[in-house]
C-alpha cells in the first residue's frame, strides 16, 4: 500500500538527479556440495523426516506443472514427487538411511541476498497461559476469535510489483478501510460481538501469545487448550524491544524476551502504553489434534520447523541451518529443517525463525535467539533454479 501511495506523490523536477536507492532484496542461490555443510554428518536427519513428509502432502500435490515458490524458484510440483515418494520409504529411526536418501535425491544451494549469505535468525515457541472459558476473577484479558468482517488481501494478485505484500481491513461503503488497531480493540471496538474465545489472567502473557502466534492455555481443572493464529488486523507489527532500545531503556545488544519481560514487570503502569505502541493484533482459533499449525497448513515440529519469508523461500523446502547458538555464542545450531511457517517480522531472503516447541527450555532458547547465520536450500537434483 505504501508503494501505491508513493506512486501518486509529487515527482521531482526533470533537472533533479535520480535518487540513489539500495536495490531491493533478491534471493540468490549458489550451488554447493553436502561436504560444504559443516556438521552435516553429525545431525540426525531422520528426525526431520516426519516434518518433511507432512510438507510433501502439500508440496507435490495438484497440478504437476505448478510452480514451487516465486517464479518457480524450487521447480515444479512434478520435480518433488519422486523425492516425496522415496521419503515415505525411509525408516523413521535410521539417521544414516535418511542421510543417504537426502544425498541421493537433493542438491544444496547456498542462499544469499544478492550474494550476501549472512542473515538474522530468531526463535519462537508455544507459551503457556492460565485461563478460563468465562470471564471472572483474575481472568479478564480476552483472546479473540477472528471477526467475520476482517478481509485479507494479497496485493500481489493485483500488481506483480507487490508480490508477497498483504494487507487486511474491513469493507465500508464499497471501500477497504483499515481495521481497528490494538488500542482500539483493547478499548472495546469489538465488544459485544461474542468474539471472546478464552479469558486469561495476564496482559503481558497475552501479548507474548500474539507475538508467538500459537500457544496453550491451562484451565482451572487442568484441561489444556491449544490455540493458534487465525488472522491479523492488518496493522504493521512494531517490535516493542526495538522501541525500548531506541529509548535507551535496554541496551540494543541485550534486547531479549527475558529482558523485555523484566522491564514490563518492573513498570506495570507503563506496560499497557508500551504494548499499545504495537498496533498489530492477532485473532485465534482453538486447535484440535497435533499443532501448532504453520502457515503451510501442517503441524510444526519442535526444532525442525523454520518460519521464512515466502516471497523468497517456498514452504515445504528442506533447509540446512547454520547459525549461532542462542545459549552459547561459541557453539552453532546446525541442523536440517523444513520451511513451514512465516511471521510478521520475518522479511528477506536470508531470514528465519526457529520453532523451538513447548516448555521452559523452548521459551529460553526462543527468547534469547538473535543469531547471525545462513542456510542452504535442498532442492531435487532435477531443479536448476533461475536464482543461481
Amino acid at each position: 500500500m505504501l508503494a501505491l501511495l508513493a506512486a501518486c506523490g509529487e515527482r521531482p523536477p526533470a533537472s533533479a538527479p535520480p535518487a540513489t536507492a539500495e536495490p531491493p532484496p533478491a534471493l540468490t542461490l549458489a550451488a554447493a556440495r553436502f561436504s560444504n555443510l559443516s556438521g552435516w554428518g553429525d545431525d540426525d536427519q531422520a528426525a526431520v523426516l516426519p516434518a518433511f513428509r507432512r510438507s510433501c502432502e502439500r508440496l507435490a500435490a495438484g497440478d504437476p506443472g505448478r510452480a514451487i515458490g516465486p517464479d518457480g524458484i524450487a521447480g515444479r510440483a512434478a520435480d518433488w514427487r519422486a523425492a516425496c515418494a522415496a521419503a515415505a520409504a525411509v525408516p523413521a529411526d535410521d539417521a544414516a538411511a535418511a542421510r543417504r536418501f537426502l544425498e541421493a535425491r537433493f542438491r544444496p544451494w547456498r542462499a544469499g541476498n544478492r550474494g550476501d549469505a549472512d542473515g538474522l535468525f530468531t526463535g519462537y515457541y508455544e507459551p503457556l497461559l492460565n485461563g478460563s472459558r468465562t470471564r471472572g476473577g483474575r481472568y479478564v484479558v480476552p483472546l479473540l476469535r477472528r471477526p467475520g468482517d476482517l478481509v485479507e488481501v494479497d496485493l500481489g494478485a493485483f500488481r506483480p510489483a507487490l508480490k508477497g505484500q498483504r494487507i487486511a481491513g474491513r469493507v465500508e461503503g464499497g471501500r477497504l478501510r483499515p481495521y481497528a488497531s490494538r488500542t482500539d480493540i483493547d478499548g472495546g471496538a469489538l465488544d459485544g460481538r461474542g468474539l471472546e474465545l478464552l479469558w486469561v489472567d495476564d496482559p503481558v502473557e497475552a501479548f507474548v501469545l500474539h507475538i508467538q502466534g500459537s500457544g496453550r492455555v491451562r484451565l482451572a481443572d487442568g484441561t489444556m487448550v491449544r490455540v493458534g493464529f487465525d488472522g491479523q488486523n492488518g496493522h504493521p507489527y512494531v517490535p516493542i524491544g526495538r522501541i525500548l532500545a531506541d529509548r535507551g531503556e535496554i541496551p540494543r545488544d541485550a534486547v531479549t524476551m527475558p529482558a523485555i519481560r523484566r522491564w514490563l514487570a518492573a513498570r506495570p503502569g507503563e506496560a499497557r502504553r508500551l504494548l499499545h505502541e504495537n498496533p498489530s493484533y492477532v485473532f485465534f482459533r482453538e486447535l484440535k489434534g497435533d499443532g501448532p499449525i504453520g502457515a503451510q497448513g501442517v503441524p510444526l515440529t519442535a526444532g525442525r520447523s523454520l518460519a521464512v519469508d515466502p516471497s523468497f523461500v517456498p514452504y515445504g523446502v528442506p533447509l540446512w541451518l547454520d547459525a549461532e547458538d542462542p545459549l552459547d555464542p561459541s557453539a552453532r545450531v546446525r541442523r536440517l529443517m523444513v520451511a513451514q511457517d512465516t511471521g510478521g517480522a520475518i522479511r528477506g531472503p536470508v531470514r528465519g525463525d526457529v520453532f523451538w516447541g513447548f516448555g521452559p527450555d523452548a521459551a529460553e532458547r526462543a527468547g534469547r535467539m538473535k543469531s547471525r547465520g545462513g542456510y542452504w536450500l535442498l532442492l531435487p537434483k532435477e531443479v536448476v533454479p533461475a536464482a543461481s
